[in-house]
């Protein structure tokens, strides 16, 4: 995720960071639906960090984000909601 951030505008970096964050949510829902366990270490970090990319642009480009934040809560509270019905194990 780190080298998109370098090789593109800042924007487009952002862009393709939250992409890349919604594939690895959509993933890890499945596992979960799966009842597998899943190693969530990092995602926290991640998360983190696109957000404060986000913050890092101008107000007007920023702005331009919030749907794809939005479906990123989203994917996040569908993620945590796939862990609490499948019975999966608790994350390490």
């Amino acid at each position: 995720m780190h080298a998109a951030m370098e090789a593109a505008t800042p924007f487009a970096a952002v862009l393709t960071c939250l992409e890349q964050l919604g594939r690895t949510l959509a993933i890890a829902r499945n596992v979960a639906f799966a009842g597998r366990r899943l190693d969530l270490a990092g995602l926290d970090g991640e998360t983190g960090l696109v957000c404060a990319r986000v913050l890092d642009l101008p107000v007007e480009e920023g702005r331009t984000l919030i749907p794809a934040l939005v479906a990123l809560r989203a994917q996040l509270e569908a993620l945590f909601q796939a862990l609490e019905c499948s019975g999966a194990p608790p994350p390490i």
